[in-house]
């Protein structure tokens, strides 16, 4: 079985518990105006694909064993990301089959646009789900990611339902996802889903927009205002009432 990644990280530690090491596989069904890995994403990317490579499972797995003691030590494991890990289902099940078999704790870092069959397959095993939700409002979901979003919140729904681990990430973008109504319907859908593991806010950076220009490719977003210290807060504020742990980044 082999599939295309387009990186290999090491020592991650924002994405899951403990340090890990996270896949980047290659493919996204999404094309978010603020995407910090547009090298992911299905097109050239401005010849960011030369860093896209087709790999075996066993040759991820040798790499990811060579720092079995970090996992061991922090309670670590292995994140898969992209792009959308789930653009590639049969090898990201295998790769999955791979590190259960060793005992690795494993989580998938996921936009949540996937056929909700891939998701079955695989949420036995998978220790952690980090799922996106970015806009309520399905207009506005597909002009900022190119999608609409009823198959995002199913399978949300779904896997909470299910018992599956879901820590919920929201992305800050300025006047796009940060706004009083977006923020407000998101709080009203999970008020209905209580069982998530928490929340994390992930604030708008200029890593994406950086990385895009030095590729030459196209800045949609323009310059956004930034977000205060005190502006997060804020957010944090909002969504404690809940009852789940919330937290930025991650």
């Amino acid at each position: 079985m082999t599939g295309t990644i387009f990186d290999i990280k090491k020592y991650a530690i924002h994405d899951g518990p403990g340090i890990r090491t996270t896949v980047f596989l290659k493919g996204c069904p999404m094309d978010c105006w603020w995407c910090h890995n547009p090298e992911g994403g299905d097109g050239d990317a401005g010849g960011l694909s030369e860093k896209a490579r087709t790999v075996s499972v066993s040759e991820v797995i040798q790499e990811i064993d060579k720092d079995r003691i970090f996992y061991d030590q922090s309670g670590g494991g292995v994140t898969f990301s992209g792009g959308e890990p789930l653009a590639q289902p049969e090898f990201l099940k295998a790769l999955l089959e791979a590190c259960h078999y060793r005992g690795l704790h494993t989580t998938v870092d996921t936009c949540g646009y996937a056929p909700t069959e891939d998701f079955e397959r695989i949420c036995e095993l998978t220790g952690l789900f980090l799922y996106d939700i970015k806009l309520m409002d399905n207009d506005q979901h597909k002009k900022y990611t190119g999608v609409p979003n009823d198959l995002v919140l199913k399978n949300l729904r779904w896997l909470v339902n299910r018992g599956a681990q879901v820590q919920l990430r929201i992305p800050l973008i300025p006047d796009i996802t940060d706004t009083e109504d977006n923020l407000s319907a998101i709080y009203s859908f999970l008020e209905d889903l209580p069982d998530l593991r928490g929340i994390s806010l992930l604030p708008y950076n200029q890593f994406g927009a950086d990385k895009r220009a030095r590729f030459g490719l196209g800045d949609r977003l323009g310059k956004l205002p930034s977000l205060t210290k005190a502006d997060v807060e804020t957010v944090v504020n909002r969504f404690t009432p809940l009852g789940y742990e919330v937290k930025v980044g991650g």
